[in-house]
């Protein structure tokens, strides 16, 4: 059976940076299972996969339009240390959910100095092109209940 739409898509897949240095990795865990053409895993990972059959290996690279989207710089700014009223330490790297016109999101604190607290909503893959190595392990015809649910049971 190959991935097309409707299935159930079982991978192993190390993903590595340009630099070649591992960011995720299925090893040492159950195969990652998605459905396909739900947009359950980003575009140009789930386009590569089409098609493909159990025991298929294959090496991907997705570039940030394809991924995690490009680094926006709109989507980072400076907002006073009062938006974090009832958090003792604010710190680079320490993350937040966050409400938004678009509604909600995850913030990402980069930077404090004084009372600034500068914070960054892209992805922390944004605008990076990801290099994927992955290994067919099943492919079958999903469930009505996966079908329904848009995503794979369990």
């Amino acid at each position: 059976m190959q991935a097309k739409a409707d299935t159930v898509v079982s991978i192993d897949y190390t993903l590595k940076g340009n630099d070649g240095e591992v960011i995720d990795t299925s090893e040492g865990r159950e195969p990652l299972a998605y459905l396909h053409g739900h947009g359950n895993i980003i575009p140009g990972l789930e386009k590569a996969l089409e098609g493909k059959s159990e025991g298929e290996e294959l090496q991907v690279k997705v570039e940030p339009e394809e991924g995690y989207g490009p680094h926006r710089q709109e989507l980072v700014q400076q907002v006073s240390m009062e938006a974090f009223a009832g958090i003792d330490e604010v710190e680079p790297g320490m993350k937040f959910n966050a409400e938004s016109a678009q509604g909600p999101l995850v913030v990402k604190v980069t930077d404090v100095e004084d009372d600034q607290v500068t914070i960054d909503a892209n992805h922390d893959l944004a605008g990076q092109a990801l290099n994927f190595d992955v290994t067919v392990r099943d492919v079958r015809d999903a469930s009505p209940e996966e079908l329904e649910q848009g995503q794979v049971a369990g």
